[in-house]
């Protein structure tokens, strides 16, 4: 993933004159010191949890770890379709995808897991926008126990650093991504908004810089700055450090098998990248998608709060053409959701809790959640792999559901 960084020399021989060349990739460096991170570190990749500070989350000193399956029950492999042609194996997909964890639960525990490419069952991995999903709970909790009045109040009204053009957005706005924010979420243009959220040092004046582009409501457009508004709103109400938060109401609640950590900007600013980058392992991940199933009650106690995990998990919003809710995503296929966006395809409203959903973050990191059928699947990568993902997780619950 690092191409860039490993095709410089290269590029450096097309050149004839280098030190142009170098010359304004250091005044690039100079004048954004995001850019030349960027162009360093390129494009996104796995073990971004190591090229970042971050803050810990701890678990409780005796974790509680999965338990799985009864010894005589099977883990049935389906074949993937990848076209009329060709199919794959089980373990093909996997290994040809850059898959390092996969996970399957059933009931509650493991049915199936593998790791590959040198990880372990013990090893933390980054979830790039996965952790969205996390911030859509803590948000929960956070109105729950009053530190928030209403999903539907002001932003401002706990983050007076925004900028005043947005005094108007509610976080039901930012967390259904139709706050109207001008934001520019190109992964590959390192002066976009989102390059310079995930690769610079200083998000709270990223954020106070923020404008509005179009009226709040009228339009789904996917943006990460929406999150990382949440995550700061999260931390002004509840006067907690995000990761303090996580920590004291799920990762200890749920007796998380490992430690965990969250990505932050800068030492010196300290500010958690919550639209992006908590780190855990995939044991640990599909506990909390088992959560959602519990709806919210983990051994007896309510963690979330059940009204919020129906909320959330309804899909019932016609501007999000309902396949997005509150920092989860329904079921669908990326194609499926290119054809929505462009208004090819249209898509009824889920039922809560009948339909599946997932957490999705970039290079195919996934918490597929099938309450229906009380499975979970999280899958770990390099990459996307050119596989569709959920139509592969439907096969698996197709082949290994109650009978």
């Amino acid at each position: 993933m690092n191409y860039l960084r490993n095709k410089l020399p290269q590029y450096l021989n097309c050149i004839k004159n280098k030190k142009i060349f170098l010359y304004l990739l250091i005044l690039f460096s100079l004048n954004s010191c995001h850019v030349g991170r960027f162009v360093y570190w390129n494009f996104a990749d796995a073990d971004d949890f190591k090229k970042f500070k971050s803050v810990d989350i701890s678990t409780v000193k005796n974790p509680n770890p999965l338990s799985s399956v009864a010894n005589n029950t099977v883990f049935k492999k389906p074949l993937y379709k990848k076209n009329s042609s060709e199919k794959l194996s089980f373990d093909d997909v996997l290994k040809k995808s850059k898959t390092n964890a996969f996970v399957v639960l059933k009931d509650g525990k493991v049915l199936y897991e593998h790791y590959l490419n040198k990880h372990s069952k013990n090893q933390i991995h980054t979830s790039f926008s996965v952790s969205k999903s996390f911030v859509s709970a803590l948000l929960g909790i956070a109105i729950e126990e009053g530190y928030i009045n209403s999903i539907h109040d002001k932003a401002k009204k706990y983050l007076p650093l925004l900028d005043d053009s947005l005094n108007d957005i509610t976080l039901f706005d930012f967390i259904n991504m139709q706050s109207g924010v001008r934001f520019s979420e190109g992964y590959f243009n390192p002066f976009g908004h989102v390059a310079k959220f995930y690769y610079g040092l200083d998000l709270k004046k990223y954020v106070g810089n923020l404008k509005k582009g179009r009226p709040a409501g009228e339009k789904w457009k996917y943006i990460s700055g929406n999150t990382q508004i949440i995550g700061m709103v999260i931390e002004a109400a509840t006067k907690k450090p995000l990761n303090v938060y996580l920590k004291e109401k799920i990762w200890m609640p749920l007796a998380m098998e490992n430690d965990a950590s969250w990505n932050i900007d800068d030492p010196k600013n300290n500010t958690i990248k919550s639209f992006c980058c908590l780190n855990a392992t995939a044991r640990d991940f599909a506990k909390f998608g088992q959560l959602y199933i519990n709806k919210g009650v983990w051994e007896g106690k309510q963690i979330l709060p059940e009204k919020w995990v129906e909320e959330t998990t309804s899909f019932n919003n016609s501007v999000n053409k309902y396949v997005y809710s509150h920092f989860w995503w329904r079921s669908i296929s990326f194609q499926d959701l290119r054809e929505i966006m462009e208004d090819r395809k249209e898509i009824s409203p889920a039922i809560s809790p009948e339909t599946d959903f997932q957490a999705v973050g970039i290079l195919g990191q996934y918490i597929y959640v099938n309450p229906k059928n009380n499975m979970v699947i999280v899958r770990l990568g390099d990459k996307f792999g050119k596989i569709n993902w959920s139509r592969f997780f439907k096969d698996i619950v197709a082949l290994n559901k109650a009978e």
